[in-house]
Parts: C-alpha cells; structure tokens; sequence
C-alpha cells in the first residue's frame, strides 16, 4: 500500500506492492535537542539501496503500478530506499530540485495519490520492511514497507501477541496505521491507531531542511501532535513514515514483551454464509430484509465489553450477476460460547426472510486464517481497475435506502464485478474519545463500501457509473455524501474518494474534509503547519494548510 490511504479490507470474498549517504543527510537523520523530546533511533546499518530507477531502465515499469491498474505514473524517478537517512536523501533532493514527490508502500491507495502525473519523484519504502522488538522503548517497531501479513506473522511467531489490523495480508503498514486501520480484532481491541506508541517521521522545515523527528503519545512529548496526527489523519500529509512503534496504552509499567500488544487468538472460527440470487426468492422484501437484520444486530451488539463485540462479520452484497452473495463470520474459538455467538448472528440475520442459506463453519488456526494470501488478496490479474466509496452508519440504513441498494444490486447496468460491503465495527472501538486520536468517527458500529472491480479500460466509464450513482442515490437526502446525522457519519480516510471533494457528487454543504475528519479537522491544519509548513506533502485529498 502507500503512505496516503490504503483499506485492509479487500474488494473480495474475504471482504472479505547511487552510494551510501553522505554526512549532511546523516546529521538530518537525528532531531535537534528538545527538552522532554524522545531521542532519535541510532542510525541503522546500509543493508539496501538507495536505488534510482529511472525512464529506459528495465526495472522502470514494473515499478510504476500499484494495485489499482487504474492510475500509472511516470515520474522521472523511482528511488527505492532502504534506511531513514535515504528517506531523509530522498526528500532533501525532491526539495532542491523543486520535484513533487509521491510515497509509496505497498501501493494500495483507492486513488491516484502516488500517480499524479505532476508527481516527479515516487519514493517506494518497500524495502523498509522490518519488524522487530525495540527495548529502548518496550515497543514493536515495524517499518512501512512490511506487509500486513508480515507484521502478524513475526508479531505471533515472535510473542504471542497481535494488533488489530486488517485482513488483506499484502496491504503495507505504512499507509494503513496512518489513516486509523481496524480489521477482524478491532471490535475486541479497538482500532489499530489505539495501540500506537510512537512514529518516525520525515518533514520538512520552513526553510526546506529534511529531517527525522520522532513524535510519541507520552503527554510531556514536545513532538505530541505530531504523533497525534498519524493516529487517523492519513497517509501524505505530514511527512514521510519511517518507523511505528506499537505498544498498548495499558502495559505503559510492563518490561514482558508478550504483554505488550494484544494476545493474538490461537484459533478462530469462520462461519461462511451464502445465499444464491433467485429472483423467485430473492425479493426486495427478502434481501432488504436480510439487510436490515444485519444492520440491527450490529446497533445492539457493538457496545465495549459487551461479549458479542468479539464477533466480526461482513455481510457481502455481490450484484445479482454474480449469482450468490455470503456473509462471513469470525470469533476467537477460544471463547466461552463462540459456536453459540456465531450460529445466533447468522439466524437473526436469515430470520424473516424466508430464504434457505447455504455454506458452512470450520476452525482454522489463526496464522493460517489471516495470512494465507487467498484470504485477502484476489487472484493473478493482469490488469485490476476498482473504484471505492465509504461511509460510516452509526445505525441501520433507512428503509429508502435499503431499497435503493436492492435496486441497483439488481439493475442491469452492473455486473458480477459490482456490490457493497457492510462491515462490523463499533466495540472497544467506541470506548476512546473522538479527539483522543484523529479517528473522529468512535459512536459507528459499521462501515459501508461501495464497490466495482474490473480488468479493462474500456469499462471504466460503466463501472465507475454504476458505483458512483449508488452511492449519490444511497445517500441523496444529504446531497449524495454521508453527512454525519443520526444514521451516517462521514466516511473513511483509508477508503480515499475524490469525489467527495467534487461539487458534481458532492451537492451538500458539507466539505471532504469534514466527512473524513469531523471536529478533528482543525487540530490536523495546525499540525499541518507546524509540520509541512511548505505543504511539501499532498495530494487531492491532503490536509490542507490554515488560511
């Protein structure tokens, strides 16, 4: 993914990428003494890179793609780097020379935001990658460019313990932390952003100085809002994320390693719901039906503490041509009831409908569950062109847009290719204040996704039609956006949309910024400025600078 937004939710069934540096780059690396500031990481060994690939170099297309085919680049340069003081290199050259510069993890962004064309110089920090146990801060460091799957692979190989991330294994940290990441644990631990101790980051001074600053959420911290400001206020604003140290806010006295982040389950059950798409059967009483149950369960289940926030479950809604759309469940298998928990949600979500569900349960360990590539990514496609829409339901969807879903869940100008995710949230989500971290929207219990996904260009204007007329009928009592009321609130960062930033989608009266950050907006533009204060880091839906 990249560092501007990246989902951790796939659009799938398991709902559902020169010489060493010199001593002024070195002398960047390290912040300049403050009182009560955490002290600089020591400078780290030259393992790889810096790497220039450039136009005519047979390394330079592959390099150009991220996972949405959609948008390609053609910067003057890709510098693949592999330490901090290479960041630091990196971004001191784009400055000087006057290069708009693009950052890139694993390459995931919903949007064009590392291939702008006036982007001249893409960082890819895919080489960044490591994840270790750091003692002098009793946390988890993990590098940007380490992959989801990575991180919870070495995390529970390692100790034991886990953070509640998403679930595609090839999603890249580093733009997914960033933006407030939640997943399968989220209900149970919270969002990812919750457990974030501290982050390394490269900005730019006034006067056009690269450095490394590290900003961590101890309250004497000087650099404090920086590192408030990586807790949900998205990739591309700020800096360049080098390091995140990830510890949970209560094992601030423990020395345990294993104490330190959420114990991770050792096996987790997975119920797999399926309904085909009969049009004897599958009427619009029975599917909105269906629809409204999941969203009702979710608005009395989603309380902290409660035993069912350890439930998550994703309800599917594949387009008719598909011929069937599913319900995936998972709990810990561990817990007291897990069966019982389970086998209660799929019945109240079927109850009433009349329709005959199919599939099954199994118990899997949870390594396996999370990290098999198949249960995240989509299969070997050559070309993958998707566009994305988001928003946040504090409670079900009303009964006009239940049944504007089913309408165009069935309408002939969408495919197999086309649906919606409803995807549970809420929990100990909601036990953390909204200006506690950027992460403005902690009273939702769900998250909608409006989705196509396709393979040629020649489709796009199709695709994009059908998903974009979805979501502005979805939500046309608020001029075609989800306007915080008692039923949406706003939309996520990690789900980037430009169009909410376009008055042609966006008629309401309501700004982008304010669907994606609510009340936070404000505090994220003055960290903006005292940060980026040349606004050296942006793109469409950037933090913009104060006026």
């Amino acid at each position: 993914m990249n560092q501007h937004q990246t989902s951790g939710v796939p659009l799938n069934r398991r709902g559902l990428l020169t010489a060493a540096v010199g001593t002024v780059a070195g002398a960047a690396v390290a912040s300049p003494a403050v009182a009560g500031a955490p002290p600089a990481p020591k400078p780290e060994p030259e393992t790889f890179g810096p790497v220039a690939v450039r136009p005519g170099d047979p390394r330079y297309e592959s390099l150009l793609r991220g996972d949405n085919h959609r948008f390609v680049g053609h910067p003057d340069e890709v510098r693949v780097v592999g330490s901090t003081a290479q960041v630091v290199q990196a971004v001191q050259d784009a400055v000087r020379d006057g290069r708009r510069i693009g950052v890139r993890s694993g390459g995931h962004c919903f949007e064009n935001f590392t291939a702008d064309p006036e982007i001249r110089l893409l960082l890819d920090l895919s080489q960044l990658d490591a994840v270790r146990y750091d003692p002098s801060r009793r946390a988890f460091e993990v590098r940007p460019g380490a992959t989801l799957g990575r991180v919870y692979r070495t995390l529970f190989k390692g100790w034991g313990v886990t953070i509640p991330a998403g679930g595609c294994p090839e999603v890249g940290a580093g733009g997914h932390l960033v933006g407030g990441g939640y997943g399968p644990l989220s209900r149970r631990y919270g969002s990812v952003v919750d457990h974030l101790y501290g982050v390394e980051v490269v900005v730019v001074d006034r006067d056009g100085t690269a450095r490394a600053v590290v900003a961590t959420r101890e309250p004497d911290d000087p650099h404090r809002d920086l590192w408030w400001a990586h807790t949900g206020g998205g990739g591309g604003n700020f800096g360049v994320v080098t390091r995140y140290w990830l510890r949970s806010p209560d094992a601030a006295a423990e020395t345990d390693p294993r104490r330190l982040l959420p114990p991770a389950p050792a096996e987790i059950l997975e119920a797999v719901v399926e309904w085909n798409w009969d049009p004897a059967r599958t009427t619009e009483q029975a599917v909105t039906t269906l629809m409204r149950n999941f969203c009702t369960w979710h608005e009395h289940h989603s309380d902290p503490g409660s035993p069912h926030a350890a439930l998550y479950a994703i309800l599917q809604l594949a387009h008719q041509d598909a011929g069937r759309f599913s319900m995936v469940v998972q709990i810990d298998a561990t817990l007291p009831g897990a069966a019982d928990l389970v086998a209660d949600v799929v019945d109240r979500v079927n109850a009433g409908t009349g329709l005959d569900p199919g599939g099954g349960s199994a118990t899997a360990p949870w390594l396996y569950v999370l990290t098999w590539p198949g249960n995240g990514e989509s299969g070997n496609i050559v070309t993958r062109r998707y566009k994305g829409k988001a928003g946040y339901l504090k409670r079900s969807f009303t009964d006009a847009q239940l049944s504007t879903i089913y309408r165009h869940l069935t309408n002939p100008t969408g495919n197999a290719g086309c649906g919606m995710l409803v995807i549970g949230y809420g929990g100990q989500v909601r036990a953390v204040r909204p200006d506690a971290t950027a992460v403005a929207q902690r009273d939702v219990v769900m998250k909608a996704v409006y989705h196509s996904v396709w393979a040629d260009q020649q489709d796009d204007a199709a695709n994009l039609s059908w998903v974009r007329e979805l979501y502005r009928e979805v939500y046309a009592d608020t001029g075609g956006v989800p306007v915080p009321g008692e039923v949406s609130d706003g939309s996520y960062i990690n789900y980037p949309d430009v169009d909410l930033a376009d008055p042609a989608w966006n008629t309401s009266d309501v700004p982008w910024h304010t669907l994606y950050y609510k009340e936070n907006y404000p505090h994220l533009q003055r960290v903006k400025a005292r940060w980026d204060p040349r606004d050296v880091f942006r793109h469409t839906l950037s933090i913009e600078l104060p006026h």
